[in-house]
């Protein structure tokens, strides 16, 4: 058991919560079966999305973050041989979708602020793999534990360099 000086010093993630209808429709997704691959509450989200984006996208709903990220880099044509810069305090789903391709994560520090992404990091480590012949074909940036990273200084960095 924790001391309450332990349960004082340690940074706590929150557990998932159910609180409105989600009960509700994990539970039509049981009864009705459709539990997998999809279905019409799937479906329906997917379309609700394109319609509220107002474009003429394609919307896709995965079964999680790490399938978002392992698409979204096989989309950009992330292959063997690439490397792929991603912050080092984060969870292993951003860098196991590099890996699944073949790739190399190239690990940047995090900043004090956010916890996330350091772009002055991310300057010397886009600097340091060129001056290599290596540049770095994407840049996966994480907003951990809610906290969006700065994402205005990473992005006028990649359309730098």
């Amino acid at each position: 058991m924790l001391s309450k000086k332990d349960m004082n010093t340690k940074i706590w993630l929150s557990s998932p919560h159910m609180g409105g209808g989600e009960q509700k429709y994990v539970q039509e997704a049981f009864d009705t079966n459709w539990v997998a691959p999809l279905g019409p509450n799937v479906n329906g989200f997917e379309v609700d999305l394109k319609s509220y984006l107002k474009e003429d996208i394609h919307v896709a709903a995965l079964s999680s973050g790490t399938a978002a990220l392992h698409l979204a880099l096989i989309i950009l044509g992330i292959g063997p041989g690439d490397e792929v810069i991603c912050q080092s305090m984060t969870f292993s789903a951003s860098a196991n979708p590099i890996a699944y391709l073949g790739a190399t994560p190239v690990f940047i520090d995090s900043e004090k602020d956010t916890w996330n992404m350091c772009p002055k990091q991310l300057l010397i480590a886009i600097e340091d793999r060129i001056a290599k012949g290596k540049k770095p074909k994407a840049i996966l940036p994480v907003h951990l534990y809610g906290m969006p990273a700065k994402m205005d200084e990473i992005l006028a960095i990649a359309e730098d360099e």
